[in-house]
């Protein structure tokens, strides 16, 4: 009988698996993620469910109803430069597009440093082929296709390149794609072993540096993103799966496999888009709208501002200095997790990351690795139990610690100890920082909003960065160590759709900009009923990309669904307006105002589910006591309480210092905190 739910998420340490069983009750399980190969690790975090339930991974799976996979492949891909060989076929005299970048300079470095040498593309200029055609503006035929030119362009690039994959990226193809659609049937007959993607599928929106540059990305991690979840599939099928497989997407919705191939650079972010939505549905339980999620992992340290209850998207996303255009959750990131390694920089300061020791081969307690790490210092300065790791599943050595960080505490003139309290605070003001770099200066007071703290590191380092920021309140969940898969949860399953649409509001063309609506949740009815999703149950929500005449930048303003008259469209100005002023503190009312993309989400919720409820206890938590053990705080070492967060019940209050064991994380707690517990057993860390 299928009637189980599990969501996982492949990080870049260790791949978290949380199953919601018959009862409700949510059980977490944690392996190794194996970078060689993903599916290997998600297995084996399977196979742990699998023993917890007294069952074979066959009946294990054959249980389960919906899968929902998270994994940080795309972007790892990306940020690491091992994607494919790529080609492009564009319209003759735009193969440059993707290099001039509309003058844009590599992000992070000043507009006015000429000495920096150019970008550098993810599809070099000899890999990029022009062929006759035109598509004009109104998407008119103005010039045919020269077929015979595709065809050629696409045996060179295959015979002389050895491609793997190419992006067919023509001019206006967003309002007529039939030029593109024509191109990407001839690639396909005359090389059916490449992977083809075109621009009118992947962003059909105009501006062709962002539409072209997505496509590339998009080709670029492709041909990885199809070999790894056709052999997941394959995997899981061979093993007992039956249900219904969804992967979580950057937009923050999950979709089915076949169309995450289609488009496999909405894959980018995949595991952490998840995490706000956690995120929310935490604070509906604690009655606040104003979050500040932090996911602190193996590899990196995820930010997401979370104003008045609504996850902010972003379609100005750069990574690794590639634009993408497509909308995402906006998630800021910094190399900054239990893997990150530390040492010493050319100018003699100590560096925490980016680089990070990954899960192959660790930091160095996990007895493969030497660089001394993160976990590491957590480990000597007494944060992380040697004898509980993982809930005493994985061993982990001390002695190797200390040999890693020795040659640091020469240089730094400190002992072990005094070096390892020097790689956590510098990790924690290098995440602090970000915090500030996305909140303070964005115009928002990071005091204001309660911290919700998740990641396997998340619990040991929010109460100390919360106190460096000022943040009075920091949430840290039951799930904290599997905070995005659980945040997968809250998803719900759909898509995006966008397409360009340019006039002003005054005179817009109402009966053009009905259609393009209409077409669209047409598309999106077409989709959930290939998936078995009745379209009655789908939920609609309209936006527009509006802005004043002039201006550069849009702001995404609501739609009325239905047929829209003068009266809505005057109203959605209006709500522009507002919006306008709401985040740059100023509005414009004498200049006119223009659409240019119409945007639609369709969705369907997620099957529901509720945190199950502790036992109520007083304010007493000695009977959670565990030992007691010496940590370093504040450059003094303390004898701390330890307790078990097996037994800790609601109600329960403690005050910092203080240190909570779980099976999958620790939660420290700071001098500067309390800590009580609340019904759901969340740690609410409160400030002093």
């Amino acid at each position: 009988m299928q009637n189980k739910r599990v969501c996982i998420d492949v990080g870049g340490t260790f791949t978290d698996c949380l199953v919601m069983d018959e009862s409700g009750l949510l059980q977490k399980f944690k392996a190794s993620t194996t970078p060689r190969d993903p599916s290997i690790g998600l297995m084996d975090a399977m196979k742990k469910a699998a023993r917890f339930y007294k069952l074979d991974v066959k009946e294990f799976l054959g249980q389960i109803e919906i899968l929902v996979h998270g994994t940080t492949l795309a972007t790892n891909i990306l940020l690491t430069g091992r994607g494919a060989k790529a080609g492009m076929i564009t319209t003759k005299g735009f193969r440059d597009s993707i290099e001039i970048r509309r003058g844009i300079k590599p992000i992070d470095v000043s507009l006015y440093n000429v000495f920096i040498p150019p970008s550098e593309p993810l599809i070099p200029r000899w890999r990029r082929i022009g062929v006759e055609e035109r598509t004009r503006y109104n998407g008119d035929i103005q010039t045919p296709l020269n077929e015979q030119e595709v065809r050629d362009a696409i045996t060179s690039l295959k015979q002389k390149e050895n491609i793997e994959s190419v992006a067919i990226c023509f001019l206006h193809s967003y309002i007529n794609p039939a030029h593109e659609r024509r191109a990407a049937d001839i690639c396909r007959e005359v090389a059916p072993d490449v992977f083809v993607s075109t621009s009118h599928e992947t962003l059909p929106v105009w501006r062709e540096f962002e539409r072209f540059n997505t496509t590339a990305v998009g080709v670029y991690v492709g041909p990885a993103v199809a070999r790894y979840l056709t052999n997941l599939e394959e995997v899981l099928k061979q093993s007992g799966f039956r249900g219904t497989f969804l992967m979580m997407l950057a937009n923050g919705l999950v979709q089915n496999i076949a169309e995450c191939i289609r488009h496999p650079v909405f894959l980018l972010h995949s595991g952490p888009a998840a995490a706000p939505s956690g995120a929310v549905y935490l604070g509906k339980h604690l009655n606040e709208e104003n979050l500040l999620s932090v996911d602190m992992g193996g590899t990196s340290f995820d930010i997401c501002l979370v104003d008045k209850g609504e996850i902010p998207t972003t379609t100005e996303h750069w990574e690794n200095d590639q634009r993408v255009a497509i909308k995402m959750v906006d998630i800021a990131s910094i190399g900054a997790g239990g893997g990150s390694i530390a040492n010493i920089d050319a100018l003699g300061l100590l560096r925490v990351g980016p680089a990070s020791a990954g899960a192959d081969p660790g930091p160095a307690c996990y007895g493969r690795g030497t660089d001394a790490t993160v976990t590491d210092a957590n480990l000597i300065l007494g944060y992380v139990p040697a004898d509980y790791f993982l809930g005493g599943e994985m061993q982990i050595d001390v002695k190797a610690s200390h040999k890693a960080v020795a040659p640091l505490a020469k240089h730094l003139g400190t002992d072990e100890k005094g070096a390892a309290e020097s790689i956590f605070r510098t990790v924690n003001a290098n995440m602090a920082n970000k915090i500030t770099e996305v909140s303070t200066k964005r115009g928002y007071d990071v005091r204001n909003t309660v911290m919700i703290a998740g990641g396997g590191g998340g619990a040991i380092h929010a109460g100390f960065i919360a106190d460096m920021l000022g943040i009075k309140k920091v949430v840290v969940p039951p799930v904290a160590a599997l905070y995005s898969a659980f945040g997968m949860f809250a998803m719900d399953i759909g898509q995006d759709y966008a397409r360009s649409f340019v006039g002003r509001v005054t005179n817009i063309d109402l009966d053009a900009l009905n259609r393009v609506y209409e077409e669209m949740e047409a598309e999106a009815a077409k989709s959930f009923r290939v998936h078995g999703i009745d379209p009655e149950s789908i939920t609609l929500k309209r936006t527009a990309d509006m802005r004043y005449v002039g201006q550069y930048h849009e702001v995404e303003a609501d739609m009325p669904n239905g047929k829209l008259g003068r009266e809505a469209i005057d109203a959605a100005a209006d709500f522009f307006a507002k919006k306008h002023e709401e985040h740059n503190t100023f509005a414009m009312p004498w200049k006119a105002v223009e659409i240019l993309t119409l945007r639609l989400k369709a969705s369907t919720p997620n099957a529901s589910f509720t945190l199950p409820e502790v036992k109520q206890a007083g304010a007493d938590a000695s009977a959670a006591l565990k030992r007691r053990r010496v940590c370093r705080f504040g450059g003094a070492d303390v004898d701390t309480p330890v307790y078990d967060g097996e037994k800790m019940l609601a109600d329960n209050v403690i005050s910092g210092p203080a240190i909570i064991e779980e099976t999958t994380t620790t939660v420290v707690v700071p001098d500067a905190y309390v800590c009580s517990v609340d019904k759901y057993k969340n740690y609410v860390l409160t400030r002093n």
